[in-house]
């Protein structure tokens, strides 16, 4: 056994990337499609918090319900072939599958990580995303899966997709009396908003205006 064998991995040994052909020096991807495969870790959340968004009624401001699209007698306000196939716990079910496995081989001898929201995933892989360029054979099919979970949220929330606005920063107190403080942002039309740091949920109108009245005077 090598002592590459011993961490859980070879080294990579391709002499090109796997999804353009481009000498890479031994990288799994070269630094065109690392970058790319970095940015849509980060948008994937944010996709699929809007494709949520889009596939129910949605909630205009703080409490009033609009409709967003116009609909002919009393059919359902899902899409159900689209909400099958097009899904924030899809999305999560196929980016946990691939944590696992980077997990599994870059620390064979370490147990499954704690169930995680998709976007806790996607952070998790981006961070590690330097060693499974170099180090993980798999890093050819994650990109082509990443990427097409992202096409297929476009095809539901349009291109570009709606940006987050930012609201302020999360006003939570722990058990300890710490502020959390992480930033907290809402798509269009988004009435439900919930930390991705600590978990808080603001539903209501007096949580956002809980939220606005405690923003840190330099912030306001």
């Amino acid at each position: 056994m090598t002592a590459a064998d011993e961490k859980g991995y070879t080294p990579a040994c391709t002499p090109a990337c796997e999804l353009c052909g481009e000498e890479t020096g031994g990288r799994y991807l070269c630094e065109r499609h690392a970058v790319q495969l970095a940015k849509r870790l980060d948008d994937l959340p944010v996709l699929y918090t809007e494709v949520g968004q889009c596939l129910v009624p949605r909630r205009y401001g703080w409490g009033e319900i609009v409709a967003t699209k116009s609909a002919a007698g009393p059919r359902s306000p899902l899409d159900e072939d689209v909400l099958d196939t097009v899904n924030v716990t899809r999305a999560a079910e196929v980016i946990r599958l691939w944590r696992l496995d980077v997990q599994r081989v870059r620390w064979p001898r370490h147990g499954a990580p704690a169930p995680a929201p998709l976007a806790a995933d996607c952070r998790w892989l981006a961070m590690e995303l330097d060693w499974i360029v170099q180090h993980y054979p798999g890093a050819g099919d994650l990109a082509r899966e990443v990427r097409e979970l992202e096409l297929q949220a476009r095809t539901i929330v349009g291109d570009p997709a709606p940006r987050p606005q930012r609201l302020g920063t999360c006003v939570a107190v722990d058990s300890d009396g710490v502020v959390c403080g992480a930033v907290i942002s809402r798509l269009p039309g988004q009435t439900r908003l919930t930390c991705r740091w600590c978990g808080y949920t603001y539903e209501s109108e007096r949580d956002l205006l809980m939220l606005l009245h405690f923003q840190p005077k330099e912030a306001a």
